[in-house]
């Protein structure tokens, strides 16, 4: 059985090694991610020619997710190091103080606007909602505020306004230089940091391809405001190549009580409108540590995985933890696990609905035929662009998809897909006549398919149209295949 949920890890100090990053990708890492919020740009550079060095030695296709830092909102830093806030006290948020002059009555903070965005009565958070302060008072450039519940405070903390509201821009001049820089590397996914509305992802795609890149553009859910409005959440899934539910700041803004609705609703939606989806933040945080997940983080895995969710994604337990092939392994096996449950190999995707293009009918008849005829073993999609197979994956089956491309920005691109393989194939090399014959024998030289076993193949009658997809066929592994 082939793993279909997919593998996202962060590479960092403790995965910069290439000896050890071969190992992840031997253990089930699909997706690179590099994150632009640390490290430099010959740090990224670096870790880009090793997972390409190392895709040349196995003949395997990992993506690369560049992940913009975005309008992160911070305090500023403390002239003797980390305080101690106390219940009750006073605290002041002050935009006008030295970036260097924090003590444990002030600090200055990186988003001045934030003093213009805040009124009494209103919620602030930081280091990541550990410590929850009460505002009392605006006064200036001066934000008074209650500490509810205090804690150690560290320079540069992330800082939140709880119930979400902040105007900052999604797109920062830096992340616009590190959009630069990821387009230089050839990245396959650019992903956007607390974005708004569907013209702030319109942005990022603009920016992208002004810098020659055809990299897929990945929306992070993390605003407050974003994901409890349906209809501007549907707008940014749709102007985004896929979506991330990114639950670390996306839970200081709404609350954890309300965090995992939220998700299920998230990865719903990027389903029902045929996106990619990413489930993400401290999926297996104790493994920063320990050599072993706990069962809440085993539970938390395989729900996700329930929900049809397309990838898992793995932050500082690959990038900066003791043990970053364990983490993947065990990710992969709790994955595996889940996927054996019968509740994950059928579908009632839009089962109801109209479709309107000619490519998702295809699409969607072959994994209906996949999931009730007997005999099938595998589904054969020829694909320039991977919007078939993308399609494809939006129906859940305990069959595998194979992408045959010859693109391998396309077979990249697919890695981040759940349920989907891919194979070179120059479809090009042989008469049109051969071609389903010779995709079919692909899949039975690999060993995939037996001889009288079942396969789909679904492909364009015209090679090399993008979107052309519109014929299907089930033949027999070991027979003359007829076009």
């Amino acid at each position: 059985m082939q793993r279909r949920t997919k593998i996202v890890a962060t590479l960092g100090p403790s995965t910069r090694y290439e000896r050890l990053v071969e190992a992840m990708i031997l253990a089930g890492m699909d997706v690179v991610r590099l994150n632009f919020s640390h490290g430099t740009d010959a740090e990224h550079l670096a870790a880009t020619k090793t997972v390409r060095r190392l895709e040349e030695k196995y003949q395997r296709h990992i993506a690369i997710l560049a992940d913009l830092q975005g309008p992160k909102l911070r305090i500023s830093r403390f002239v003797d190091g980390d305080i101690q806030l106390h219940s009750g006290q006073r605290f002041i948020l002050d935009a006008s103080l030295d970036k260097e002059a924090g003590d444990i009555d002030r600090v200055g903070i990186d988003y001045e606007q934030l003093v213009h965005e805040v009124s009494p009565g209103d919620t602030l958070l930081l280091d990541d909602g550990k410590i929850e302060l009460q505002v009392e008072d605006v006064i200036g450039n001066e934000i008074g505020c209650r500490v509810l519940i205090g804690g150690k405070l560290a320079n540069n903390r992330s800082l939140n306004k709880k119930g979400g509201g902040l105007s900052a821009k999604a797109l920062t001049d830096k992340d616009k230089r590190d959009i630069r820089t990821a387009a230089s590397l050839g990245v396959d996914y650019v992903a956007v940091s607390f974005p708004r509305t569907a013209k702030d992802m319109h942005e990022a795609r603009e920016v992208t391809r002004g810098c020659g890149s055809k990299a897929g553009i990945i929306a992070k859910i993390e605003r407050a405001e974003l994901a409890q409005n349906y209809k501007t959440l549907d707008e940014v899934i749709l102007a985004s190549d896929a979506v991330m539910v990114a639950r670390g700041d996306l839970s200081v803004e709404i609350g954890d009580a309300e965090l995992v609705g939220v998700q299920k609703h998230i990865i719903s939606r990027s389903r029902s409108l045929n996106r990619v989806v990413i489930t993400a933040t401290q999926m297996m945080e104790s493994m920063i540590d320990s050599p072993m997940p706990t069962r809440a983080e085993v539970s938390d895995v395989a729900n996700a995985v329930f929900d049809y969710t397309d990838a898992v994604m793995l932050s500082a337990e690959t990038a900066i933890g003791a043990y970053p092939l364990e983490t993947i392994k065990a990710m992969a096996r709790v994955c595996m696990g889940a996927e054996k449950h019968p509740a994950t190999q059928t579908s009632m995707h839009r089962i109801h609905e109209a479709m309107r293009r000619i490519d998702e009918a295809i699409a969607f008849s072959a994994m209906y035929a996949a999931n009730h005829l007997e005999g099938i073993k595998a589904v054969i999609c020829m694909s320039e662009t991977g919007a078939t197979p993308l399609l494809m994956s939006r129906i859940e089956s305990h069959l595998p998809i194979f992408a045959l491309s010859k693109h391998p920005e396309t077979q990249r691109k697919v890695a981040l897909y759940r349920g989907v393989q891919t194979i070179p194939f120059n479809s090009d090399d042989y008469p049109s006549s051969e071609v389903n014959q010779r995709a079919v024998d692909e899949l039975l030289s690999r060993g995939i398919v037996s001889e009288g076993d079942l396969v789909i193949i679904t492909r364009g009658d015209l090679a090399n149209a993008r979107g052309g997809t519109n014929s299907l066929k089930i033949v027999q592994a070991g027979e003359v295949v007829r076009l």
